[in-house]
């Protein structure tokens, strides 16, 4: 009988806890400006709504300016829903650029807007309804129960920690920094959930892990010891309808919806 609540809960946090297309966005769009230098400043309208809607094919940040560029260049929404990979690497090609130089500027364009005006970053993220409930109610119930059956809570993020850290005080959630395992920790997250289990040790069918990219979960189910975590894929999250169909029909992946997501444990799909 599967446990009805985790003993280990990780969470993805952008696409998962927060919302951060309007940051993707205005980087990115800071970042196109400064490889192809448009007339204008001001991106296209409705280069944004499309954007927010094809955000689930990126993978890597590189690919964010690049989106753009197709989208600029009148790619179809189709064509790039159905074979992004290869309309990325034909734009590469083509316009003769380097995807490592893309990604190093996308991080400096966002690196410099931190150092300079951080406020105004961090304003850009907004938290998905009801997962700051959800958060504090795992947080509570943790200080309330008996250490033996304690829901332990981490953020396991390609996101740095130290934002992850500053986006949940605003909104009055304190993690300690071991519970947020970011971008500085420079290991796939399988490799994260396997250190965790080793810090709680049990069985892995308590350790529940939510994420949005459906390639993330999958690459947890590849590791052998890894096969009975529990898995999650937020529907509300950056990822496509064929993503959540396969999800549907894969029995070790769970489809899970926002409204699922804040009520207790015991209703979550299993």
């Amino acid at each position: 009988m599967p446990a009805r609540s985790p003993r280990i809960l990780a969470l993805d946090f952008d696409g998962v806890l927060c919302d951060g297309l309007l940051e993707y966005f205005q980087t990115s769009w800071r970042t196109y400006t400064q490889i192809w230098q448009p007339d204008s400043q001001t991106p296209p309208i409705d280069l944004a709504s499309q954007f927010y809607r094809l955000r689930p094919v990126v993978e890597i940040g590189w690919e964010m300016p690049i989106l753009l560029r197709a989208l600029v260049l009148n790619i179809s929404e189709e064509k790039i829903l159905q074979d992004w990979s290869k309309v990325a690497q034909s734009l590469i090609e083509t316009e003769n650029l380097d995807s490592a130089d893309i990604g190093k500027r996308v991080d400096a364009v966002r690196d410099e807007w931190i150092a300079t005006d951080l406020e105004s970053w961090l304003g850009l993220h907004r938290f998905y309804p009801g997962v700051i409930e959800r958060l504090s109610k795992t947080l509570c119930a943790g200080q309330t129960s008996s250490p033996e059956i304690v829901t332990q809570l981490f953020i396991v993020t390609t996101k740095e920690g130290r934002f992850v850290k500053q986006l949940l005080q605003q909104q009055g959630i304190e993690l300690s920094e071991e519970r947020i395992i970011g971008k500085e920790c420079k290991r796939p997250k399988h490799q994260t959930l396997r250190q965790l289990l080793e810090i709680f040790p049990g069985d892995a069918t308590t350790l529940w892990f939510v994420e949005d990219r459906l390639k993330t979960l999958q690459s947890v189910q590849q590791q052998p010891d890894l096969t009975e975590v529990r898995l999650y894929l937020a529907d509300w999250g950056y990822n496509t309808t064929a993503h959540q169909e396969v999800a549907r029909n894969d029995p070790k992946i769970q489809l899970l919806s926002l409204a699922e997501f804040a009520q207790d444990f015991s209703v979550w799909p299993v």
